[in-house]
């Protein structure tokens, strides 16, 4: 069986086309997730001539068991901290022990805000339609916790646009978002790299290249 995409800045003019041909009315925002989505996103944002911002969303752990999510600490003012109350319950994590660790998590994201955007404001979500993008989704526990935390910021419209991802988690996030878009849908699905030709781990600095590509130009001095 083929590769799906050859590289993300494929998935993402791919992704891209099936966007610009939805027409969705103005304000648009463009969200990544770091650092995969980011490549995926600015194709996206530079189609549609939006905005691009990166949500930054960092998953709480259990104790013992750091990959099983019981929250998710989303970036904003303020931050977001999204529970899942199955899990917390079924591993007897306390509220005191989420607060503090999602405490830990909001430094590191803080840290990822000042490489990434230096400074830049957050793009404000509220009646915007708010195109939310990665690389892929897998389990999509991370990207449920986002769009959890950005239904709450009040956008008109809320989209999880992906290239790739298993059909039984696409049905579960339906329920975050008020549409969903994936391109292919491969089955076995394993994992996100293995849909791709080139999946190599993003840099620091292909996010900030792919950040200052997407951005719109300056206007011009006395405009």
């Amino acid at each position: 069986m083929g590769k799906a995409f050859a590289t993300r800045t494929e998935a993402g003019r791919a992704l891209a086309r099936r966007l610009v041909a939805a027409a969705y009315p103005p304000p648009v925002v463009v969200l990544a997730l770091p650092r995969g989505g980011v490549p995926v996103a600015a194709e996206v944002a530079r189609a549609l001539g939006a905005p691009l911002d990166l949500l930054l969303v960092r998953k709480i752990g259990a104790p013992w068991q750091p990959e099983l999510a019981v929250a998710a600490v989303v970036d904003g003012n303020p931050p977001d901290i999204v529970v899942d109350e199955t899990t917390s319950r079924l591993t007897g994590v306390d509220r005191h022990y989420i607060d503090e660790q999602a405490a830990q998590e909001m430094r590191e994201i803080e840290r990822r805000r000042g490489v990434y955007l230096r400074g830049r404001t957050p793009v404000p979500v509220a009646g915007a339609t708010v195109i939310v993008v990665d690389d892929g989704v897998a389990t999509g526990t991370t990207i449920r916790a986002a769009m959890k935390a950005l239904r709450r910021r009040h956008p008109a419209r809320l989209v999880l646009a992906v290239p790739v991802a298993p059909a039984d988690t696409l049905v579960e996030l339906q329920a975050e978002a008020d549409e969903v878009i994936c391109l292919a849908q491969p089955e076995p699905f394993h994992a996100i790299g293995l849909h791709y030709g080139d999946f190599h781990q993003v840099s620091d600095a292909e996010v900030l290249a792919a950040l200052q590509d997407a951005a719109p130009p300056a206007p011009a001095a006395g405009a």
